[in-house]
């Protein structure tokens, strides 16, 4: 059986150790003959993969691993680029989410204006990352998870439109866990959903397990009441304080539609004076992760780095890990497996933008995704996503002619922004926040005042 070389842009991450520890629980599923880290911040990189150097060592030596901040080492000779890189890292996200606040908008990572300035910076990043693929290894597959993933999947479709990178999301996966346990099945595997809509802004319309027998009517009742926090609590990822609250506000977001079954996102746009007012401007969830997740991975890191040895060790395997895997394994082994990705719509949605990148369900081979018809949908998400998809066609526009103006734009048409007076004095902050992120835009074709 043929092994695989797989190269993890974005080694310095506090995601990566998990998803090292789900290649290796799967290897019987998905071979590895060789696992390169890239990152171009090497101290942080040297952190994380010297503590996955041992966890290599002791469960599969004979992968040859290798960390590395040299791009043609990283990506020559690799089957799989697993992309999730942020740039910027945590102190940009901090900005992302407090800048809007401060003008009494939703501060929030992948909506609104802080996914604005974060799509600003992850474009040419995640285009990078691509050009070099191409150049070392241009039979390679990207697997991109690389947030946010609306905007980097409008770029790739736009700027790179011929290369082999699918965009994926783990958050839809995440809430079908916990449906799941809500209808009592042991996983999300035993389902078989239809989704359609934008990433971080779609809604399910049916979902069955392998008997075809109906789940929507048991878990409508149940979001109706109790959003999708599952009777008997969670335990994953997102099982704290704040995932919990957006859980249970799906119960809220769900009665704006009661024939579909939300993602918890949609919270952001349908409500988003209640995010506003629940948010502590000084302390946000950016806080929240370089307190918590960053400190006890990081902290995991270093034990066994001085220890040489797992033992005794918490790291953990994340639950989007695996699907990873399985998207691997669909490509390698063309196994046409259905899996939720982020593709041109090219007619899937009958009666939206053609060139729009919606998140539906594929039938996923070796020549890449196959989408499935989803047919007419209904006015009101069809003029909720014209207008969020023109928010991110307006950012890759922006990005691309580095345009003012456009940016402008595409703030002032976010649905969480309530005028044009307030989006320009918050895109004013984040050009100074951003400076050494984002294309110098052309500031002169913009009115000069409002």
């Amino acid at each position: 059986m043929k092994k695989f070389s797989i190269v993890i842009a974005g080694g310095g991450s506090t995601f990566t150790p998990g998803i090292v520890l789900m290649l290796l629980d799967n290897l019987d599923q998905l071979p590895i003959r060789k696992l390169k880290f890239y990152d171009n911040d090497q101290q942080r990189q040297d952190l994380v993969a010297g503590a996955c150097e041992v966890i290599v060592r002791e469960k599969a030596p004979d992968i040859e691993f290798i960390a590395t901040t040299d791009p043609e080492e990283a990506f020559t000779d690799v089957d799989f680029v697993m992309a999730h890189i942020r740039v910027g890292k945590y102190a940009m996200r901090e900005l992302d989410e407090k800048i809007p606040l401060k003008h009494g908008v939703v501060g929030q990572e992948t909506c609104g204006p802080g996914g604005i300035a974060y799509g600003m910076r992850s474009i040419g990043g995640v285009l990078e990352l691509i050009d070099y693929m191409e150049k070392y290894s241009p039979d390679a597959w990207m697997l991109n998870y690389s947030n946010p993933a609306a905007i980097v999947a409008e770029a790739t479709r736009r700027l790179r439109a011929e290369s082999k990178v699918l965009n994926i999301c783990d958050m839809p996966i995440g809430i079908e866990d916990l449906m799941s346990k809500i209808v009592g099945l042991s996983s999300r595997k035993e389902m078989v959903a239809r989704y359609y809509g934008l990433n971080h802004f779609g809604w399910w319309t049916d979902i069955r397990d392998k008997d075809g027998n109906d789940l929507m009517p048991k878990l409508k009742e149940h979001v109706s009441k109790f959003g999708y926090v599952p009777n008997a609590g969670n335990n994953d990822q997102h099982g704290d304080a704040s995932w919990s609250d957006t859980f249970a506000k799906a119960r809220d977001v769900y009665a704006v539609d009661p024939t579909t079954l939300p993602n918890t996102y949609l919270q952001y746009y349908f409500y988003p004076d209640y995010i506003v007012d629940h948010s502590n401007p000084n302390y946000t969830r950016a806080n929240q992760v370089i307190e918590g997740r960053e400190k006890f991975v990081f902290g995991e890191c270093k034990k066994i780095i001085e220890q040489q040895s797992t033992e005794g060790n918490a790291l953990h395997i994340d639950d989007h890990a695996s699907y990873i895997v399985d998207l691997a394994r669909a490509i390698a082994y063309n196994t046409h497996e259905r899996m939720l990705l982020i593709v041109e719509n090219n007619g899937a949605i009958e009666n939206f933008d053609s060139t729009a990148m919606v998140e539906i369900p594929c039938i996923v081979g070796s020549n890449g995704p196959e989408p499935l018809s989803i047919g007419k949908i209904p006015q009101f998400q069809k003029g909720l996503m014209e207008q969020q998809v023109s928010v991110e066609k307006l950012v890759v526009e922006a990005w691309e002619q580095k345009s003012y103006q456009k940016l402008w734009q595409a703030l002032t048409l976010s649905k969480t922004v309530p005028s044009a007076k307030v989006a320009k004095e918050i895109l004013d902050d984040l050009i100074e926040a951003n400076k050494d992120y984002w294309p110098a835009l052309d500031q002169e074709e913009a009115l000069a005042t409002v």
